[in-house]
């Protein structure tokens, strides 16, 4: 824990010098040359991690991945959610083997101290959400939030990105797979709006999309961030493939499209349903 501690302050502090080089860059060659520098620094880190967490010889770590990725391209990755050990797991798996992951954040979270420029300068796009009571008083904000997506992702047209998102919305349990009538077994019904959106800003850079299965074998519920980090899960299971992503899938509005929703849906359905197949298999096997 120490080493984590120390590392994370440390290149906290690094990234956020660079990031000001970046805001300060006179010139575009120098912003480049600052994002490069920023994404090492965000590697370094997620190394370091996972050298950390393959010290613990509790947990047996079981991951296949894809060998055809490519770390300059640009790729939606989805996975099913059910612990905040889902992300440093998922950082582990893909770290120098896909672009640094990235997934939207509210325009708001660019003020939290530290963290919000840490993001800004890592590149991740920002969000600008009308409420309820906004789009009530002002109905022409319905589906903007579309066109924000579109321009906060603009900068991935030049620059390699993997998408993060987790369709489910919310951490899985039975509880809320029951009070939802899931039809799933381990997974809660996925949503199309976040996938919708990279679908729709990103649309023809996309080389494909990864879809990504976590299972936790030997426990019996999903683990805590300190479980993992003390060598208490027992086994990890990590399964990702390269999908590709139909031309009639990408650059559609949703929001407006009700054919588009019911092929999108569709589309997510059947890659639901073989998770879950993935998932009941780890489990018993």
């Amino acid at each position: 824990m120490a080493t984590l501690s120390v590392s994370t302050i440390v290149l906290t502090l690094f990234l956020c010098l660079v990031a000001i080089g970046k805001l300060l860059a006179p010139s575009p060659a120098l912003r480049d040359r600052a994002r490069l520098w920023l994404a090492g620094i965000a590697e370094t880190w997620i190394s370091i991690n996972s050298t950390v967490l393959g010290w613990y010889r509790g947990t047996e770590w079981d991951i296949q991945i894809p060998e055809d990725l490519d770390v300059q391209g640009c790729y939606l990755v989805l996975c099913n959610h059910q612990s905040w050990v889902d992300i440093p797991i998922l950082q582990r798996s893909f770290n120098r083997k896909l672009p640094l992951l990235r997934f939207f954040l509210k325009s708001q979270l660019i003020w939290v101290p530290f963290l919000g420029l840490a993001w800004w300068a890592l590149d991740f796009p920002f969000m600008k959400r009308a409420s309820k009571d906004q789009i009530a008083r002002k109905p022409s904000l319905k589906g903007r939030d579309l066109e924000n997506a579109r321009k906060a992702c603009e900068k991935f047209r030049d620059i390699p990105v993997a998408m993060m998102n987790f369709p489910e919305g919310t951490r899985f349990s039975h509880r809320k797979r029951d009070a939802s009538n899931s039809p799933y077994e381990h997974l809660l019904t996925p949503r199309i709006g976040g996938v919708g959106q990279v679908l729709y800003a990103l649309a023809e850079p996309l080389d494909g999309m990864i879809d990504v299965t976590i299972s936790y074998a030997g426990n019996a519920a999903a683990p805590t961030l300190w479980e993992l980090v003390t060598g208490r899960v027992s086994k990890i299971i990590v399964r990702a493939e390269l999908r590709p992503i139909p031309t009639e899938l990408r650059g559609r509005n949703f929001r407006e499209d009700s054919d588009f929703r019911q092929a999108l849906q569709a589309w997510m359905g059947d890659i639901w349903r073989e998770k879950d197949e993935l998932l009941s298999r780890s489990k018993t096997g």
